[in-house]
């Protein structure tokens, strides 16, 4: 009997669908579902190094940490945020505009925080020593920027797409492209750290570290949507990406960094 015009067909599960699930198998991956995962999560071996096994003990912040300066303004460079322009030449890759606003849970926007980025270069590579896998590095990249939202709260950074990397979690392992954004807030007991990623990447479902954020519709928060208003003509592709830093709509922290 043929469906009718209301019902969906079936899908065929696919090659790639079972290249997919047979890497999450080997990797331990659960179903993308539920809610966010345990600082120790499985998939993602070295939380298992870095979680605490005992109950956190909660103290209260000294006054310092509530109060005092997280940084001045004359902290930040006029170039800081246009990671293409902090060496003598361009370096090589993809130049893209990526923009947003950082919101409290009420939809405010937060004026004057500083926005910090890293990320690898073109290739997938950071300039980091612990970074040695076989892929080059730019001589006119460091990966490295920072900026201050405005009185909208927006952000502006100009750099270049990463490339995916190999980090050896599991089984021919690798990060889909990304960029780690830092917001401090007013004080470093504020400070989120989290990651935002690129649409359409084929890498999502077979990365733990975007995996462990189980809910779906979390998981779509942390992806920048292509714009072509921010795109400059023959220039720069352009991204927007929002940051919420409280409430039922907050944007997902680096489980590596809760």
């Amino acid at each position: 009997m043929s469906p009718s015009p209301a019902d969906p067909p079936a899908r065929e599960a696919t090659e790639q669908d079972r290249i997919v699930s047979e890497i999450r198998t080997a990797a331990g991956l659960p179903p993308l579902r539920g809610g966010h995962p345990d600082r120790a999560y499985g998939p993602y071996r070295s939380t298992a190094l870095r979680a605490p096994s005992q109950p956190l003990v909660v103290t209260p912040p000294s006054l310092p940490e509530r109060f005092a300066p997280v940084f001045g303004v004359a902290d930040v460079g006029k170039l800081d945020h246009d990671l293409t322009r902090q060496h003598v030449g361009d370096p090589l890759g993809e130049r893209i505009v990526v923009t947003g606003r950082v919101r409290d849970g009420e939809g405010r926007p937060v004026r004057n925080q500083l926005v910090e980025v890293w990320q690898a270069n073109a290739s997938g590579r950071y300039r980091h020593e612990g970074d040695q896998h076989p892929a080059p590095l730019d001589p006119n990249f460091s990966g490295g920027g920072r900026c201050l939202t405005d009185d909208d709260g927006r952000y502006r950074f100009v750099t270049i797409k990463p490339g995916a990397y190999p980090w050896r979690n599991h089984t021919n392992a690798w990060r889909p492209a990304h960029i780690h954004f830092s917001v401090f807030g007013t004080a470093f007991t504020q400070r989120v750290v989290t990651q935002m990623y690129f649409p359409g990447d084929p890498l999502f479902g077979l990365d733990p570290i975007f995996s462990s954020v189980t809910d779906e519709k979390a998981q779509q928060r942390l992806i920048a949507r292509y714009d072509h208003d921010t795109t400059v003509e023959e220039w720069a592709l352009g991204y927007q990406w929002d940051i919420v830093l409280d409430g039922p709509a907050a944007t997902p922290e680096d489980p590596d960094e809760q």
